[in-house]
Formats: structure tokens, sequence, C-alpha cells
């Protein structure tokens, strides 16, 4: 009997976000089919942007994913700003029985956090900890990617202007902490390798960025891609956690500032600096120089913007 292999069709969720946004578009910038899941996924992107079908769709409504997976052959998951525990762990049951209802051949997670080997009290941890060990049950081929932290955070309305305008860098990561800082673009990379690499199948890989930097390393590199003295500044998680509550709302905030209250505790020395060289030879891509990406950002936009 001859079996006839299907077209590749990729759902990637959080298509809207910066993370899945950057995973859609390399897949469709190569000519791949891609659906954009998100709960209101608005139009298929810029004129001129690679084709992104929208697709509507709530993580928490099963029957809708069985709507959206009907078809797809991979598929790239990445978690909203959610982190009440039932929640996360309904959204995880529902794309793994509709990823295996579909028959999709790779689902990679990406957990958007590194996860302490130990069980802890952080909702950012243990809901992404709980969705992966749902997803690798699922009988779906997966593969589980961890980031650190990323780059494209720091080109932002929250950084950028005090950057570029007073040469400060501040993050609420302790000077010395060592961090493999990652670009969106290289996590979509990642990704796309992931789908690829049977060798990954089943296993997870801490992931991260070119180099391993402490927050004044970091500062060094913006430097001289500024071309600018800048200082790093280590920002207290609380008032961190307080202005991205006006963002994002008290809840997200507090599932996101818990990641770097517990890096903050100086029990997670080497939580955020996979060795590079390792994510290079697992997936076979070129990670970015942090001086490379900054240099190739336009950070004039913040120029004139007030901090």
């Amino acid at each position: 009997m001859t079996h006839t292999r299907r077209e590749r069709c990729y759902l990637v969720t959080g298509a809207t976000g910066f993370q899945g946004g950057a995973v859609a578009r390399l897949l469709a910038g190569r000519g791949d089919t891609v659906r954009g899941l998100a709960r209101q996924p608005g139009g298929a992107g810029a004129p001129g942007a690679p084709l992104v079908t929208p697709v509507a769709a709530d993580l928490g409504n099963a029957e809708d994913l069985r709507k959206a997976f009907d078809g797809v052959t991979h598929a790239a998951v990445v978690m909203p700003l959610e982190y009440a525990a039932d929640t996360v762990a309904r959204y995880a049951r529902n794309i793994a029985d509709a990823a295996r209802d579909a028959g999709v051949e790779r689902i990679v997670y990406n957990t958007n956090t590194p996860l302490p080997d130990a069980v802890t009290g952080f909702a950012g941890f243990e809901t992404r900890r709980a969705a992966e060990e749902i997803l690798l049950g699922s009988g779906v081929p997966t593969v589980v990617i961890r980031p650190p932290v990323y780059l494209d955070n720091l080109f932002s309305p929250w950084n950028g202007p005090a950057l570029v305008n007073d040469g400060v860098l501040a993050y609420p990561l302790p000077a010395d902490q060592r961090v493999a800082w990652m670009s969106h673009q290289d996590l979509a990379a990642v990704v796309a390798a992931a789908f690829e690499a049977e060798h990954l199948v089943g296993r997870v890989l801490n992931v991260g960025g070119a180099e391993i930097l402490t927050g004044p390393e970091l500062a060094d590199r913006f430097g001289r891609g500024l071309e600018r003295e800048v200082t790093y500044v280590p920002l207290e998680v609380a008032r961190f956690e307080e202005g991205l509550a006006q963002v994002v709302g008290s809840a997200a905030a507090a599932g996101v500032a818990g990641i770097y209250h517990h890096v903050a505790g100086g029990t997670a020395a080497h939580l955020l600096d996979p060795e590079p060289a390792d994510v290079e030879r697992e997936l076979g891509v070129r990670l970015t120089p942090a001086l490379e990406w900054i240099s190739a950002q336009p950070w004039q936009t913040w120029a004139t913007v007030a901090d």
C-alpha cells in the first residue's frame, strides 16, 4: 500500500503575540502554509507581509480547537499570559486532544521560560511545567524548548527611551546573573529547526542566544551598538511587577514577575545560561550575537520618546 505524505500545514498559537508572530512570519516567509491562531486574530498582516491565515479560537474551547486543527500537520505552541493552574492545564489538554485527533505529526512547545529542576511556588514556572507534561504525554511527537530572556524585551517603550536617551539599561535581574539573551528571530529559527530534528522528539531542550552575558556585559554591547556609554541598573522586581501590571493586569504581571523573584533569590545561578554551542549543534542553527542584533534595530524610534 502506498501512503501519501500530507502537505504540511502549520498551526501557530499566539500568532498575534511577539513570539508566536515571529514563528508564523518565519514559516510563512519560506512559503509554508501557516494558520495563525489567536482569540482575536485580526487581519493576516500588513501589506507585503508573508501570508498567515488567521484562525479565531479560544484555547479553553475544545470544539474551537478541533476545528482549528483540522488538516494541521505541525503545531507551534506557546501559552498566553495566563497563570491560573486549572486554566493552563485545560488549555494544554485541549491542544493535546485536538492535535492527536487531527493526526498532527509534531508539536513544538515553547515554555517561554526555563524551568528549575525542583518544583517552586511560582505559577510562572509551574503552569508551564504542567503544560509541558501534558503535551509530552499526549501521544503526539513533541519537542519542548525552554528559552531564557528575550533581547526584544529591551526594544520596547519601557527600555528603549532610557537606553537611547539616558544610556541606562534597567532590567529586573542581578548584575552578575549570567543570561543567554535570545532574540525572537532566533527563537523562531529554533522552533522551525525543532520541527525537523527527529532526534529531539520527546526531549526538553534549554535554548538561548549566542552569548552568555552579565548585565554590565550586555550594557557594553549596547554601548558599542548605540555608540554611547550605557550603564546596567538592576531593577527592583517589585517595581518591575508594578509597572507591568499597568499594561497586562496584576494576575499576569505576578505570573511573569515570579520568574524574576525566583532568580533574585540567588538560587538560580545557571537557570538562564544554556550553552550556545549545544543549541547550535543540536538544532543546526546560527544564533545571533547580541551586538549584531542591537545594531540591526531602529533605536532612533525611541530618541524623542519620554522614558
